[in-house]
This record gives structure tokens, sequence and C-alpha cells, in this order.
């Protein structure tokens, strides 16, 4: 009889040792990066190129030279989707942006401010972008409601 209770006691020993450390383990396990589909880029209009001599201001306005070229700069703006939130996100490198494969996956993590993007198929390399706007996606049921209520004869 001892020795059906000292087994018993034994084995639920062991299932305590091994139960504690797989709960303790995923404390300090990593978070899985979310993966995303490219969706489409856009080019926005962020800002103006200005090449001249109008930063100096005062001293070349008493001579008369105010010469401006003035072109509307443009910035890559995508949309990457998720299975349930839609990003809005501009590179945060704006002298020299690289171009993203629209229609391939990428993997990302939001971190402080910042969402950091790396495409596997592509350079492997982790980039930093700013996400300029966020918003769930609606179930697909929702959407399939909306266009039919929207072709419907009134």
């Amino acid at each position: 009889m001892k020795i059906k209770v000292s087994l018993v006691a034994a084995v639920a020993g062991l299932a305590l040792v091994v139960a504690i450390p797989s709960g303790a383990g995923d404390k300090h396990k990593k978070k899985q990066s979310d993966r995303a589909m490219i969706e489409r880029m856009e080019a926005i209009p962020c800002g103006a190129k200005e090449r001249g001599v109008t930063g100096l201001g005062s001293i070349w306005a008493s001579v008369g030279v105010q010469h401006v070229n003035s072109d509307e700069k443009l910035c890559p703006q995508y949309l990457i989707r998720t299975d349930d939130m839609e990003y809005h996100i501009r590179p945060k490198d704006g002298k020299h942006p690289v171009i993203l494969p629209v229609g391939q996956e990428a993997i990302f993590k939001i971190k402080k401010d910042t969402l950091q993007l790396k495409v596997p198929e592509g350079d492997r390399k982790t980039r930093d972008y700013q996400v300029v706007s966020m918003k769930p996606v609606e179930p697909e049921a929702d959407r399939v409601a909306e266009k039919a209520g929207d072709h419907s004869p009134h």
C-alpha cells in the first residue's frame, strides 16, 4: 500500500515539475511577429521641394533675387492588411524610401510609435515606417450586406 501511495505522489510531483516550466517559459518567450499583406501603394503629397536662394532672405531681397523652384514632393504610402486591421504607413526615411512589393506578405512589429516591417521574400531588411492611420477590417458578411444594400432598387 505504501508503494502505491509513494508512486502516486511521485507521478503527481513529476506532473507538477513538467507543468511549471512550460508556464514560466511563456513569460520569457518573445511575441511572434504579425503577418500582413501589402495591398497597395499610393503617391501622397507630403511637402514641397524648394530650390533656390530664399534661404538667404534679407540679403538677396535687397538685391531683388527671389528665384524659387517649388515642386510638390510625393511620398509612397502603403496599405497593409492583417486579418483584423488595416494600416496606412509611410517610410520614415523620406529621402531614400524603398519601394515595397505590392501583393507580397510582410512581417511587422509595432514598437513605440514605429511599425517595423520586413519582407521575407525581398531583401529581408527591417525598415521603420510611420503609421498614418489604422482601422479595423469589416467582417466579410458585413461587406456583402452593405454591397447588397447599396445596389438594391428603391
